[in-house]
């Protein structure tokens, strides 16, 4: 769906009125779409969606407010650098996520949006730093040892 000129206007003037950093949107705005959602929060760049999964998990959404005129979509370009902030400003900065590359098979491809799984406690293939040292990678193996 391309928005139309003045759709595209007041999106930029809505934006603007967002703060830099997460905040929630009142549930009265939220999509109406039959998805369940715990939170919906907002910035001026981004828009970040919370739904619970199985096990405990939690899927962050995260896509950008912008429309990219060139490419006639919603602008993509989310680094690793803002999917760290978006987590930690949303409320879970001391949860570790991961992102999921399917198989051919199963790619669902359909807006330039980003998922975070929130798991409930550090995978065994999880880096730490140690405390102390310099700064490497270290399998959790290995800091249990």
């Amino acid at each position: 769906m391309k928005p139309t000129s003045q759709q595209l206007r007041d999106m930029r003037r809505q934006s603007r009125v967002w703060p830099v950093e997460l905040i929630g949107v009142s549930r009265s705005e939220w999509p109406v779409d039959g998805a369940v959602r715990l939170d919906v929060m907002r910035s001026r760049q981004f828009l970040v969606q919370i739904f619970p999964e199985a096990d405990g998990i939690l899927r962050l959404s995260v896509n950008r407010t912008e429309w990219n005129e060139r490419q006639q979509r919603w602008r993509d370009d989310i680094s690793w650098d803002d999917r760290q902030r978006l987590k930690r400003e949303a409320g879970y900065g001391d949860r570790w996520a991961v992102e999921i590359y399917p198989a051919d098979s199963d790619i669902v491809n359909v807006a330039n949006m980003r998922h975070l799984w929130l798991l409930p406690s550090a995978p065994s293939f999880a880096w730490r730093t140690l405390s102390g040292t310099r700064p490497r990678a270290v399998l959790l193996d290995e800091v249990a040892a």
